[in-house]
């Protein structure tokens, strides 16, 4: 049985309730600290570019079971500008604000799949997941 839930990010507070969350299914899905550091990890980053750039949106947090995998799998959603050079937007060091440039290309390091899927007027959706 997979379980699945979603939640609106629109705030720095909405940040804070998602990693919370992450952190709580990667634990009870029994990953250990390092995992969970890494979810949490690049939820957060992509979490903060979801209020940031995406002028918010959504998380849907879902358990996945492959044979005797266990995974957990975030779709980061939102209806924002879009991004028009994806190549760009994955290179390590660039960014289009203040921040240090790791968001996007960090988060995919961190886990073992990332998908991006973005079209200029049209937003943002970004699939991450992490097996066990």
């Amino acid at each position: 049985m997979s379980k699945r839930e979603t939640l609106e990010i629109r705030s720095s507070s909405d940040i804070v309730h998602v990693r919370q969350q992450v952190r709580a299914w990667a634990i009870a899905m029994g990953f250990g600290l390092v995992d969970q550091t890494k979810i949490v990890t690049a939820a957060s980053e992509l979490a903060r570019n979801t209020v940031d750039y995406g002028k918010g949106g959504t998380v849907t947090l879902e358990t996945l079971q492959l044979g005797t995998r266990k995974g957990l799998r975030l779709t980061f959603e939102d209806k924002g500008p879009g991004i028009p050079d994806l190549e760009l937007a994955m290179t390590d060091g660039y960014t289009s604000n203040q921040g240090l440039g790791l968001g996007l290309s960090g988060s995919k390091r961190l886990m073992h799949e990332f998908e991006i899927v973005s079209k200029v007027g049209k937003g943002t959706k970004i699939v991450i997941v992490r097996w066990r």
